[in-house]
């Protein structure tokens, strides 16, 4: 099977390192043959704090996953995340200047490139320029402007912006392992590329990917995404306050919250008790689960509360007709579709990766979203770029093959 069929997603978290490799099967369907994972040493709240110790974590888990497919990674398609990324909504407005004022691609770049020519810090650069919905002579909802007669051109983008140095440190980390890094994607938008339907997209839908270190949170309206936020609180903190108030290390805190925690009490049977192991000589102990499930009810309410005053400050609640979508690994606590669904006030599901095919049990489960989703964007990209080449020969393309070759060229 030829390289270029071969898609690697890489997810540098602050908890633990995945590497998903993805292969388009004869028939053209994208397979998961792959999955490495690695404990995460150096990264905190999502950003690079020690590159050494960063880079050995992830060549532990390319090297499992190169193990497991068989196959040589080469480059991969590495998230981004941590509170540094911020989200913008833009417009940009153009004159048609196409032959007897119809629409054409170059249209669609000139505004696009209108609507990017913001004013952003120094030490910042933009990650990602995604269209929302176009506009022409004031009617809007427009996906699909090509050749449609018109004198003015709006666009509407969402651009996603991170901090120079925070990139600069995930390459430089991905090529000191000695790997190349081919695109860098924001976590959230690989995950929504994962777990979320077109249906939920369309309706208004919020996703949280809740990892050990930060909380990713993406909205989208319309089908397109409209708020991106990063909080910096996780799984970990609910880890530390575990920890602390059991006071029990924080490696058994954790192997106590994933074996018998709860983050919602009505879940909870009153009659249950969780072993608590001793420490230096003292002996084990016990506590029911209910006492458990208040230690970690309030951080997880806190989390989901933040992400709510978030929206309501922008008036984005009334728009999640979809609902919520929760993943990540810190989803699979039980209980948060039920806990989130109390905070929203909307249906709640756990997001789990779609169905691709290949290694099946490995990567269903909600720690893996955002490294299947990086797969799933590469490969989408790939093949949008091929048939663009190929469509280049015929007189007409489908809206969605323009449609991710704009993705391919803006993100």
């Amino acid at each position: 099977m030829p390289s270029d069929n071969i898609f690697v997603g890489l997810d540098i978290g602050t908890v633990k390192v995945c590497a998903v490799v993805g292969e388009r099967d004869e028939q053209g369907n994208l397979e998961i043959i792959g999955v490495g994972t690695s404990r995460s040493k150096g990264m905190r709240r999502g950003v690079v704090i020690n590159i050494e110790a960063t880079l050995k974590s992830v060549a532990q888990a390319i090297e499992a996953a190169e193990m497991m497919s068989g196959r040589e990674v080469q480059s991969v398609i590495t998230g981004i995340g941590g509170a540094h990324i911020e989200g913008i909504n833009s417009r940009g407005v153009v004159a048609v200047s196409g032959k007897d004022r119809e629409i054409s691609q170059e249209d669609i770049r000139r505004v696009i490139d209108a609507a990017k020519a913001i004013v952003i810090p120094m030490d910042r650069e933009v990650l990602h320029v995604i269209p929302q919905e176009f506009i022409v002579d004031d009617q809007r909802g427009i996906r699909d402007p090509i050749d449609m007669i018109g004198v003015r051109l709006e666009a509407e983008v969402h651009i996603i912006t991170g901090t120079v140095s925070s990139a600069e440190n995930l390459i430089k980390c991905v090529n000191r392992a000695g790997f190349r890094v081919q695109e860098i994607v924001l976590e959230s938008l690989a995950s929504s590329e994962a777990v979320l339907t077109d249906d939920e997209k369309d309706l208004g839908v919020l996703l949280i990917d809740l990892g050990g270190g930060t909380t990713n949170v993406l909205v989208h309206v319309d089908g397109a995404p409209y708020h991106t936020d990063v909080i910096a609180i996780g799984g970990q903190q609910v880890t530390s306050d575990l920890s602390i108030m059991l006071k029990t290390p924080v490696e058994a805190a954790e192997k106590i919250k994933r074996d018998a925690g709860s983050c919602f009490l009505d879940l909870v049977d009153g009659d249950e008790e969780v072993i608590i192991p001793g420490v230096g000589g003292w002996p084990a102990a016990s506590i029911p689960r209910k006492e458990m499930c208040r230690i970690i009810q309030p951080r997880m309410t806190e989390i989901f509360s933040m992400v709510r005053d978030q929206l309501e400050k922008k008036s984005l609640l009334r728009h999640l007709g979809g609902g919520v979508v929760v993943t990540g690994g810190g989803s699979l606590l039980p209980g948060v579709a039920e806990l989130s669904q109390e905070v929203f006030g909307v249906p709640t599901r756990v997001g789990y990766p779609r169905k691709l095919g290949g290694l099946d049990p490995e990567y269903r489960s909600p720690e893996y979203s955002a490294a299947v989703g990086l797969v799933c964007y590469g490969a989408a990209a790939a093949q949008a770029g091929g048939r663009n080449e190929a469509a280049s020969k015929k007189p007409a393309d489908s809206f969605i093959g323009k449609l991710k070759n704009w993705m391919k060229e803006f993100f």
